[in-house]
Parts: C-alpha cells; sequence; structure tokens
C-alpha cells in the first residue's frame, strides 16, 4: 500500500490586516509550497483583500463578524487532509509549520498546538500574557492540563478535528472551544513551540484585554456547565445551602430559647434557597446524565471521519 501525499490548506482569518497579510501569505506559500492558502475575509475596510489576493492567496469572505464566525466558515468550506490555521497578523513563524504539519502526521494526531515563545519584548502585551495564563490554567484544571498556550492562534488539524468541530463560539472565544473540543473527546494532541514576534508596523491588534478575556471567561463558565453538569450544579448548591444555613442559623437559635420565629421572611427566604439548592443538584445529576449520552454521540461522530492514516492511504 503506497501513501499519498497529504493536501494541506493554510486557513488565514483576517480583519484589517493590509499590513502584514502580503508578508504571511508569501511565508506559508514558501514554507509549505504545496499548501493551498486561504485568506477569509471579515468585513475589512483596508485593502487586505486586493494584497492578499495579489501575493497568490484564494480569497473569500464571510460577512458575519467574529472570528469564531470565519472559523466555522474556514472549517465548513476547505476541503484537505491537513489544516493549518493561523493569525494573519505577521506574528507567527511560518517557517515551523513544516515541522507541526510533519509531528501532526507521524504521531497521526488530531491537534498540534503553537506555544508562542517571544523572541521580541514587544510581542506579547502583558495585560495578555496574564489572561492567558489565567484562563489556561482554569480550562486545564477542569478539562484537562495538556495545554500551556489555550488562547494561541497557530494550530494544526487533522480533517477528523475540522470536520467534527461544531464551532459555536462568535469571537476570539474560538480558541478557548477548540481546545475545549480536543480535551472533551480525549482527542491525541501535541504543543509545540514556535518563535512569537511582535506585529509589524501599521498592524494593530482587535483583541480587547478586558472586553474579550471576560467574554472568554463567560465562554469557559457556559463550557462548564454544558459539559461538566454535576461540578456545575453541585457547587451553585453547596453555595445556596450556605446562604441558607447562614441566614436561618440565628433563627434556630432564637427559637431554641424563645420558641418564637420573629423574623418570619427571613426563614421563608431561607426554606427556599434550601429548596433552589436541591433542584439545583437534581438538575446536575439528570443534565450529568444528559451530557454523557451527548458526549458520546459527538465521539461516534468523530470517529466516523478517517482518521489522519487511512486519509493518506492510496
Amino acid at each position: 500500500m503506497t501513501l499519498r501525499t497529504p493536501q494541506i490548506a493554510v486557513l488565514i482569518p483576517c480583519y484589517n490586516e493590509a499590513a502584514a497579510i502580503t508578508m504571511v501569505v508569501r511565508n506559508f506559500q514558501a514554507a509549505l509550497p504545496d499548501a493551498r492558502i486561504y485568506v477569509y475575509d471579515n468585513n475589512s475596510v483596508d485593502q487586505t483583500i486586493d494584497r492578499a489576493r495579489a501575493a497568490g492567496a484564494i480569497v473569500r469572505r464571510e460577512r458575519q463578524q467574529g472570528k469564531g464566525h470565519v472559523v466555522r466558515r474556514m472549517f465548513g468550506d476547505v476541503e484537505a487532509d491537513v489544516y493549518v490555521l493561523v493569525d494573519g497578523d505577521g506574528t507567527y513563524d511560518a517557517a515551523s509549520a513544516p515541522r507541526l504539519v510533519q509531528h501532526l502526521l507521524n504521531e497521526q494526531l488530531d491537534m498540534v498546538n503553537a506555544a508562542r515563545v517571544e523572541i521580541e519584548k514587544v510581542a506579547y502585551r502583558p495585560g495578555h500574557r496574564f489572561g492567558n495564563v489565567l484562563l489556561t490554567r482554569m480550562v486545564g484544571l477542569i478539562f484537562g492540563d495538556q495545554i500551556k498556550d489555550m488562547l494561541s492562534g497557530y494550530r494544526v488539524f487533522s480533517r477528523r478535528f475540522v470536520k467534527s468541530f461544531p464551532a459555536l463560539s462568535t469571537g476570539f472565544e474560538i480558541e478557548t472551544e477548540l481546545t475545549v473540543h480536543a480535551l472533551e473527546l480525549h482527542m491525541p494532541i501535541a504543543e509545540m513551540q514556535t518563535s512569537y514576534r511582535a506585529r509589524p508596523a501599521g498592524s494593530l491588534s482587535k483583541l480587547h484585554t478586558f472586553r474579550d478575556g471576560f467574554r472568554i471567561l463567560a465562554t469557559i463558565a457556559l463550557l462548564v456547565r454544558d459539559e461538566r453538569p454535576l461540578p456545575f450544579f453541585s457547587v451553585l448548591f453547596a453555595l445556596l445551602t450556605m446562604v441558607s444555613v447562614v441566614l436561618a442559623w440565628p433563627i434556630v437559635l432564637e427559637f431554641m430559647v424563645t420558641g418564637l420565629v420573629p423574623r418570619f421572611p427571613t426563614a421563608i427566604l431561607s426554606t427556599g434557597l434550601v429548596l433552589l439548592a436541591f433542584l439545583s443538584l437534581a438538575c446536575g445529576i439528570i443534565l450529568d446524565t444528559v451530557t454523557l449520552g451527548r458526549r458520546e454521540i459527538k465521539r461516534l461522530h468523530y470517529l466516523g471521519i478517517s482518521g489522519t492514516a487511512s486519509e493518506l492511504d492510496d
């Protein structure tokens, strides 16, 4: 049995990246000469489209604003064996792409994450660095500690990963969703270090430290609710029970001494909180069973797509 050459697609989501896109496209053409380079523009108002097309990329448009929308469109449209997803800002090292792709193929992985290593001091803003470490550790604690740079915009995927990924996010939360999807289905994944440099002159970051940080945090909370309902609702059960006990304790003590319940509304509130607490626990138990069934369906769908090795069999 002979193996055919894998079809590689480089996917570059872009929004106002005219200052960097020509360099990005040409660098990936040099690094992966047999790959098809796709630039998906997300309503840019500069010359991103013209420069990407002039550099030789296949240019398409996604009208719904947000990186999540663009990634969902790219994953749905493009057919390949191996997908290289990279931001169009010129900060990632295109020369590392063959090494990342080869590692994915050799080890038959579904995702290789490019962990960023700064080669310039101004490459990584302090707020972004702190937020990345904090959010990555949160996800690692809850879903599994296999990724050290969760918010990296440079990854290599198998076809099996791409075609089984639901892509529900709309913005920069997409990196979190990509990571959790791999961890939840226990996919074979790896992480390799690559150099990370500052944006070229004229290129501005679209990531807002606090606004997008809170959106990513909210996404993590929703993913915990959806993928870990029993722990999520158990925490809610514990908090409601604790508040109820704190409110009821003085009333119980006074009742034991005087036989009276002078703060009747507080007693009713405490009772209601206990009922809500046990309702939350019941919801967690029921949803945990539902989530298990949903995860099994997702796993079966994932297994229904040919793996890397079989995709390349002639």
